[in-house]
């Protein structure tokens, strides 16, 4: 029998699988370094788009296209202007009423992706300008985005959205770079703090879009990594801002959780206090600093694990046997409180064929809950 994805999604999230988990593995990176590198995918995927990938692989997809449901809409005084200098480099020019900010980015032929030469903020005055711009802007919800991404992959998953990053991680990652970030942080105290007000002021606007939406599962894109969030900037200001989002899209009936990668063992003490109701991509020895069992602790009986596989093992670097000694013991450990994925993405270099062979010990896990009479029937649909 074909499952209804969607809907299998949205029950192990509310506890309603009769202890089944569902697979997910994010394979998007996979997908657009071939793409990009003009090499076919290998047989029998050979001209697959991604989502007809995933419905040949039989998996779940975590579908965070969504996002693009939700417009941030600029005051109608900021003016945006993009000049193309030559060698593959950018310069973004924002006019404001109270000031300029200049980013400027750079292409490079082996990614598909432009890196910063100078990030939007590099001065104190740029910073109050990025303050003033989350101060005016505004958020709305687009309906037909929504419905044109249900039509497309609405089969594979429960609809997901990226909530922009709160205040150190958005500094960091969306306006300043780490270094910067970190200088401005103890040199620029006030302005930065500014910044963060103003930020969770925009978001609190977006917070009520978001509860008036359709959309269950909210994710808190912040790539959340204890080697430049430490402890003390962590209960400081991330942990707070956190708790705040977490009440009011709970009180809406959202189902909560943030993204936390590279190193998090510094931060882990704190899982349980977030008011989280899962957490995602948290990477596991080899490929991170903590052990299966150190994340089970911390996020105990009360929290979600999303993902859990480390990227490696879906490399020829580690033996398959190895592959299936760690789904076991996520499935010891983490079951029912697991959406099954890969700690991050499946790389370039990862083998597609891994990922089918999960694939069939999720369904032989989830099969002998069913004959034990432990799961509900399953759900059909017309998934192809």
């Amino acid at each position: 029998m074909k499952m209804d994805l969607a809907r299998m999604h949205l029950d192990v999230l509310r506890g309603l699988a009769g202890g089944q988990v569902i697979w997910q593995p994010r394979i998007g990176c996979w997908h657009t370094d071939k793409v990009f590198a003009g090499q076919p995918l290998p047989e029998p995927y050979t001209g697959l788009t991604l989502f007809e990938l995933y419905r040949a692989l039989g998996c779940s997809a975590r579908l965070y296209e969504f996002t693009d449901c939700f417009r941030r809409v600029e005051d109608a005084r900021v003016l945006h202007q993009l000049h193309d200098v030559g060698d593959g480099r950018v310069e973004h020019i924002i006019d404001t009423p109270v000031g300029r900010q200049l980013e400027v980015l750079q292409s490079y032929p082996s990614s598909p992706f432009p890196r910063h030469v100078k990030w939007e903020v590099s001065t104190v005055e740029e910073l109050r300008v990025a303050a003033w711009r989350e101060e005016h802007a505004q958020w709305a919800w687009d309906q037909a985005v929504y419905e044109h991404h249900l039509a497309e992959m609405g089969d594979l998953g429960a609809p997901t959205m990226f909530m922009p990053r709160m205040n150190v991680q958005s500094l960091y990652l969306e306006k300043m770079g780490v270094e910067q970030g970190v200088m401005a942080l103890f040199e620029w105290t006030d302005a930065v703090e500014a910044f963060f007000d103003a930020l969770e002021q925009s978001h609190e606007q977006l917070i009520e879009v978001i509860n008036a939406c359709p959309i269950e599962v909210i994710n808190f894109g912040e790539n959340v990594h204890s080697g430049t969030l430490s402890p003390e900037l962590f209960k400081r200001y991330h942990l707070p801002a956190c708790q705040r989002r977490c009440e009011r899209l709970h009180a809406a009936g959202k189902f909560v959780l943030s993204h936390w990668d590279g190193n998090c063992r510094p931060l882990l003490p704190y899982a349980k206090d977030t008011g989280l109701d899962g957490i995602e991509a948290i990477t596991p020895w080899p490929q991170g600093d903590v052990t299966l069992e150190e994340i089970k602790d911390a996020l105990g009986d009360e929290l979600f694990l999303l993902d859990g596989i480390p990227a490696v093992y879906f490399d020829d670097t580690y033996s398959v046997e190895t592959l299936d000694a760690c789904v076991e013991r996520l499935l010891e450990l983490f079951a029912p409180k697991l959406v099954l994925g890969i700690s991050d993405e499946l790389s370039s270099t990862g083998e597609i064929e891994r990922v089918l062979r999960v694939n069939e010990m999720i369904d032989k896990y989830n099969g002998s809950l069913k004959c034990n009479g432990l799961a509900g029937a399953p759900r059909t649909s017309g998934v192809s």
